[in-house]
Parts: structure tokens; sequence; C-alpha cells
């Protein structure tokens, strides 16, 4: 049977428990009632379909409420639930999944606007086209998402229930008019996402994390956890990767940081990548690697894989939940001991957050130099704090000193990263550990970020500057080759931001 070949009613398949519907059709419904079955949709014993489209349209400013237009709105999306259910009773949505070319959406594409003009004159080109799109989105895509997802301009997606869209733009959060039909067809973009990673998101196991094909950082939670409708953020990584020229464009760092973190990851150097939530760890860290030599192996770990490590010996390792029957999860921890045994020269962890911080350091202390990782603190003291609590949380019975000494003897270098008032992102410190003073690790700040005020438009400003200390392990540098400059520790302002 073709791609394009109507079903018949003997080849309907039958329902299935991992049907990407099957959760949609479990979930709450939302107080609005369903669209009514029209005389055309496809008999019951068929299996089950998407939700139909919502009106998923962009993101701009909303005005006053239209009596008119909210009647014209509602008639579109009658017919666009009409044409949907059309169109999978239709066609092989199966095999659809299985290959999607772009050869295969313009023929959807064509079927979709052939059933719009066998629909009458209800439409105008423009609103033909509008309806063609969105319910290719629904079939091919995330429905409503899928245009906000086109947007490059958008770094965050935030979703409180399916009425409640938010989206951070230019450093900034709006509410957009982007909405989904119901709860229940939330819950089938959710499972959209998940179920190709062998994830799922359910009344057994209400939160999940994920990726989207473009490597956007996916986190799901359902009722009953989430009181008010399901919940999603997603945290987007653009087509074009953030690289340094970008940082020093953006004044996040000056050239002298860029090129002192290059000799540093060059010779080996282990490094703890520290902020605050949306704070840019995870492209700092991605953009860290970047250094790395290409004749070296690399094992990345992450729990959801981000990272886009471009040298050519890497071995990626992702984390996997319990199944079912709560048997079968990997943890970063387990992958983390499995790394040492698979001979890498340097371990990337997209983020260490429980037991296996200690693992990490034990790691970096024995041999694994340049290894590196991410942790949520908001300043390089906090960092070694941090460090402390996740180690002791885990359960291990050690005095802090001792933990304390771990963290100095294995860790050399802290870059701080921040969020600023007003939305931009900088790198605030590049920290020197040095060691132990009787109890406290001693630091020492190379460059730091000197904020002088907020300018009349919000935003913080201030000024990037080398402190005018030779760090300790400045011998190091040299004898791995690294090319030093030596003017990098002339104590001076680098870089003066004014807003």
């Amino acid at each position: 049977m073709g791609l394009f070949t109507r079903k018949s009613e003997s080849e309907a398949p039958a329902p299935k428990p991992a049907d990407a519907a099957a959760p949609a059709a479990q979930a709450p419904s939302d107080k609005s009632p369903p669209a009514p079955r029209p005389a055309s949709s496809p008999p019951p014993a068929k299996s089950p379909e998407p939700p139909a489209p919502s009106g998923g349209g962009g993101h701009a400013p909303r005005g006053k409420a239209d009596p008119l237009a909210n009647e014209r709105a509602q008639k579109f999306q009658n017919l666009k639930t009409e044409i949907h259910r059309k169109l999978v009773d239709q066609l092989d949505m199966t095999k659809l999944a299985q290959n999607v070319t772009d050869e295969i959406r313009e023929q959807v594409m064509q079927i979709v606007l052939a059933l719009c003009e066998e629909a009458g004159g209800l439409l105008n080109f423009n609103e033909r086209q509008k309806l063609a799109k969105e319910i290719l989105d629904e079939t091919f895509g995330l429905g409503p998402l899928e245009t906000l997802l086109s947007d490059p301009e958008i770094s965050d997606i935030l979703i409180n229930g399916p009425k409640q869209v938010y989206i951070e733009k230019r450093g900034r959060l709006q509410l957009s008019d982007v909405k989904f039909k119901d709860n229940a067809h939330l819950l089938h973009v959710i499972d959209k996402i998940v179920s190709p990673l062998g994830r799922r998101c359910d009344e057994v196991c209400p939160m999940v994390d994920a990726r989207l094909k473009d490597g956007s950082r996916v986190n799901a939670i359902i009722p009953p956890l989430a009181i008010d409708g399901a919940s999603m953020s997603i945290r987007r990584f653009g087509k074009d990767p953030i690289t340094w020229d970008d940082y020093i464009r953006f004044k996040s760092c000056s050239p002298e940081m860029v090129e002192f973190l290059k000799a540093c990851v060059h010779a080996g150097l282990n490094i703890i990548v520290a902020g605050g939530t949306g704070s840019g760890k995870t492209t700092l860290l991605n953009n860290l690697s970047s250094f790395i030599p290409d004749d070296e192996r690399i094992v990345t770990i992450e729990d959801a894989a981000e990272l886009q490590l471009r040298q050519p010996h890497i071995v990626r390792l992702e984390t996997r939940p319990a199944n079912i029957e709560g048997k079968g999860r990997i943890a970063i921890r387990d992958l983390l001991i499995n790394a040492l045994r698979m001979r890498p020269d340097r371990i990337v962890v997209g983020e260490c957050r429980g037991g296996e911080t200690l693992d990490m350091l034990q790691a970096m202390n024995t041999g694994h130099d340049g290894s590196m990782t991410t942790i949520h603190a908001n300043s390089t003291r906090d960092a070694v704090q941090r460090v402390e609590t996740m180690v002791m949380m885990a359960g291990f019975d050690l005095p802090t000193r001792a933990i304390r000494q771990q963290f100095a003897s294995a860790v050399h270098l802290i870059v701080q990263a921040a969020r600023l008032t007003g939305g931009p992102r900088k790198i605030i410190a590049i920290t020197e550990v040095q060691g132990m003073e009787g109890d406290v690790v001693t630091m020492q700040d190379i460059f730091k970020f000197e904020q002088d005020g907020v300018s009349a438009n919000g935003k913080a400003y201030g000024r990037l500057v080398a402190t005018g200390v030779r760090p300790g392990f400045y011998d190091r540098l040299r004898s791995s080759g690294a090319v030093i400059d030596t003017d990098w520790f002339v104590a001076r302002d680098l870089v003066v931001d004014e807003g």
C-alpha cells in the first residue's frame, strides 16, 4: 500500500499502548468542549489519530477581543479540525512518519489544499495557506510549537498549561498568542518529543528530560504533579552555535580571556563552569571543549545530549530513565564509572548535581587531566560550597576538609558565567583554585567583571578587567607549548560595556 492510499477498514492498525496518541487519550481534558466529529470522519474502529491542530499562530501582541473575528476564528478552527481528520483518514500516517521528505511534505500540502477547495469558498488564499501549514506542522512536527521553533531569536519556550505559552526573546519574557487545543493536545506533543528517545511521560513517570532534534533541551512535568495542566520548558540552541567571536562581539568576554582559556584547555587543566539557571553554562562548556586537540579521545556524559563537539574522536553517552517496572535506570554516576574503563583522555560531564560530583573529582585526580563539567553556583566561592553539599547529600560519609582537599587538588580553574540585570550574559570571573590554607580552599581571580551600574534601558554595564595576577600554573601553560602573552596578566580594563 502506498503512502497516499486511503486506508480501508481492515487495514487500520490496531491501537497500541505505546501509540503516540495514547497519553493524549488518557489525559484530563481542558474545559473547552471537543470539536464536533464531522460526518466524514473515520469510523470508530480505526486507530486513534493525533489531536486536530490548534490555533497556533505567531507571537505578536494581542489586541482587544473582536466578536466577528472570534466567530471567524472559530469557523476556521472547526474547518481545520474537519480537514485534519479527513487527512488522517486518507493517508497512511505510520509510513509517513517513518520517512518524511520535502517531496512528501509538498504532496501532503497539495492534498490539504485540495481538501480546502472541497470545503467551498469559506477561506481566501492566505487562509488556505495558513491552514495547510498548521495541519502539516501538526502532522509532521510539534503542532503549535513549530511557529516558535522556527524563530531564531527565541531562546526559551515556557509552557504553563495548554493556554499559556511564554517565550524569551532578546533576553525578555513575553506571553505569546500560541495555544494548544486542550491538555490532551499538549500531552500528545510531549509524547511526540520523548517517545523517539525511548522515554515516557505519564502518571507513572510524570517528569522527563529530553531533547529536540536540534539539541534543544526539554523538560516536561504533567498532572498530578503539575496541578494546572502539563508544563514544558524548552531551552533552545540556535542552528548556528554561538562561537568565541560572538562572545567577543557581545562583550561577554575579551580576546585576552579567550586566548587564556584556550591555553588552559590545551595544557590539560581541569575546569568547572559555574553559573545560575540560564547563564549559558552549556554554551560555554561547548566552546571550551572546542579547544581540545583533535588527537585526543573524549567521552561526554549527559542527561540529555546537548553538547556539540566537533572533534573526530568522541564517544557520547546519555543517561536512561527506569522502565515501566521501575528497573533499568542508568544515571550519570553509572556512566562516569564506566567511562573510566573506556581509556578516555578527557571526560566532559554536562552537569554534576549529585553523587557523581565525587566521582568526577576522583577522575580529575587520577590521570584524566583536561576534564570539564558544569555546576549550578552563583559565584566561584559558592561553587566550592555547592560541591561540598552535593557530595554530602549523596550519602558519602566524608569530612568536609577531605572534600575540600579533593576539590583543591582536582580543579585548576573555575569559569563563572552569569546572566546580569536586563538579560546580558557574561563571563564574570575566571578564577584559579590555588590550594588549601588550613580548612579553606584558596582562590584568586585572574579576570573578572566589575559592574558599574544599570543603564536607562535596564541593562547592567561595567568593565571586564585583568586583575594583574599571574596564575600559579603559569609554568605548566608554558611547558605545554601553549601560546602565552604576558600582557594577559597586566592589570587593566579589557572591555568597557556601557550598556
